[in-house]
């Protein structure tokens, strides 16, 4: 089944972030090769795909797993919840309908 992870980043988190980037993406990246990966991206603070220092006030990760513990585990264990990026992560179970 498909969940919605929502990340919310604290403030000021933007250096932080940076720092553990390429671990984060590293973790999405195999989502993406095993085929479970809808979508993942990050929310910006301000009105603009590039925010610069604005940076980001949380993500979006929907993924593949198969039970809500198992998604609920593997976000608890990415960078951006282990090093503080994120103050809160909250997980749904998410029905794809289109496209």
């Amino acid at each position: 089944m498909w969940y919605a992870i929502f990340g919310s980043d604290r403030e000021e988190s933007l250096e932080s972030r940076l720092a553990v980037r390429a671990e984060h993406l590293a973790r999405l990246q195999e989502l993406q090769q095993q085929g479970r990966l809808l979508v993942a991206g990050p929310h910006p603070a301000i009105d603009s795909p590039e925010p610069g220092p604005a940076g980001f006030s949380g993500s979006l990760i929907i993924a593949e797993f198969s039970d809500l513990e198992a998604a609920q585990q593997w976000a608890a264990e990415d960078p951006y919840v282990t090093t503080g990026v994120f103050t809160s992560v909250t997980v749904k179970p998410f029905k794809k309908v289109l496209p």
